[in-house]
């Protein structure tokens, strides 16, 4: 791996380095605010959960031993039968209470508790069963019922009300022990907000002296990246350029046609001077001009049926800065996607007005045009800095250089209409500044 390569990598790193020098510090801060919260969470879903268990148990009728001692008096003495007692239906209802409170409860003794409910329940339901049998029996069970009454019945209602009595108690317990908890992880809580916002701005102060140092750095590894992205382009258009631009040279050598092979030698010669530029990013606005120059004399020669020019640039803003390359491009897709999907060819116009500090260089043609879906995709091309969906590299390289060069007031804009042409529009800073400056 060469050296150069080595040292691209590294400043190419740079962006990585300050992402991760912004992260890295706030990691052991977001797993203490995760496990924080996660605790807290925790304790107020059981919190919620043992709530909801006491109202729960407390929706058992308080009356529930009365009732059921009363119905099964009423259903011995005869003033109530089978088919309109309700102690089975009660039994049931209870029962369902204890099936929801079996889900609620997060300790082991209450469900115990409530496994035992679930018996003194059974025992409920046979003893009024054994009194149904009785009744339907064709001796008097009058006091064997009493019996069952006095002996089982009530006591097994006595049983179960004392349990669901001592499940409430130890549930609200529970509800007590869990509340001093929550008190104490909202003290954490509040101690850890505390170190967390001085360790948050130790963090702030930190980062920003590092950014700081690192500002000029990264400003520095944006234009070589931007420098980067204008070689990708030059290097994807003059070979293409080059090779048809050669091949028309032949085909006129072979055509005898000798005066136009030298104009097209010598256009050719300063079409390639102007874009090596001396190695220079920022050139002179009559610079650019001279370069798109040659590029239109040679596919003038190339499209003479079908392409015109004209090139209108006031002397007094041949001085303003401009990127190298700025204006190609633009000119470029004016012939290739303007005036040649137009029938009968058309005209580029190429000329610049100044408003207030600002210089506007239009590049204008009368060829195709573009239909507002089209173009609502190339300004969306450029505006959310994505060329490669929308194929408009070359004009999203020239509105980024000129945007990093100058800021972002300045740039390129696109105006079309379908059938009647297209407008690209540069704006740049008419600031008296020379484009040796920008070096």
């Amino acid at each position: 791996m060469s050296k150069s390569l080595k040292n691209e990598k590294k400043r190419l790193s740079l962006v990585n380095r300050i992402r991760i020098s912004y992260v890295i510090p706030f990691v052991p801060i977001i797993i203490m605010l995760s496990i924080i919260y996660y605790n807290l969470w925790q304790t107020n879903a059981e919190y919620s959960t043992m709530i909801d268990s006491v109202v729960k148990a407390s929706s058992f009728s308080l009356d529930f031993k009365h009732d059921i001692d009363y119905e099964t008096y009423l259903l011995i003495i005869g003033q109530k039968s089978e088919s309109t007692t309700p102690l089975l239906s009660m039994i049931k209802e209870a029962r369902d209470v204890v099936d929801d409170l079996m889900t609620l409860t997060n300790t082991a003794e209450n469900r115990e508790r409530l496994d035992q409910m679930n018996k003194y329940l059974d025992n409920l339901n046979n003893y009024i069963k054994s009194i149904f049998d009785n009744a339907r029996s064709e001796e008097v069970a009058y006091d064997e019922n009493m019996q069952i009454w006095e002996n089982d019945v009530q006591v097994g209602t006595s049983l179960l009300q004392e349990a669901f009595y001592q499940y409430i108690y130890y549930e609200v317990k529970d509800l007590e022990r869990e509340r001093d908890e929550r008190l104490d992880i909202n003290r954490g809580i509040f101690t850890g907000s505390v170190v967390m916002m001085i360790i948050t701005a130790a963090l702030v102060i930190i980062i920003s002296y590092y950014f700081n140092r690192l500002l000029r750095q990264v400003r520095h590894e944006q234009i070589r990246l931007r420098k980067a992205e204008l070689l990708v382009l030059q290097s994807q258009i003059n070979p293409h350029f080059l090779y048809n631009t050669l091949d028309a040279i032949t085909w006129l050598a072979e055509s005898g046609e000798q005066a136009t092979v030298v104009s097209m030698v010598g256009s050719l010669s300063e079409f390639f001077r102007a874009s090596l530029g001396q190695g220079k990013d920022m050139v002179s606005l009559a610079e650019d001009v001279h370069h798109i120059r040659s590029y239109l004399e040679i596919q003038k020669i190339r499209y003479q049926d079908i392409m015109d020019y004209n090139i209108d640039i006031p002397e007094e803003y041949g001085d303003v800065p401009i990127p190298k390359l700025t204006l190609q491009p633009l000119v470029e897709n004016a012939l290739y996607h303007g005036i040649k999907n137009k029938r009968g060819g058309g005209t580029i116009k190429v000329y610049a007005k100044a408003e207030a500090a600002t210089l506007f260089v239009y590049v204008e043609d009368d060829g195709a045009g573009m239909d507002a879906a089209r173009l609502e995709q190339v300004r969306e091309g450029i505006s959310r800095k994505a060329p490669q969906e929308t194929g408009i590299y070359g004009i999203y390289n020239v509105n980024e250089r000129i945007r990093l060069y100058f800021g972002e007031e300045y740039g390129l804009s696109i105006d079309s209409e379908e059938g009647s042409g297209s407008i690209s529009t540069v704006s740049l800073p008419l600031s008296g500044i020379s484009a040796a400056e920008y070096q």
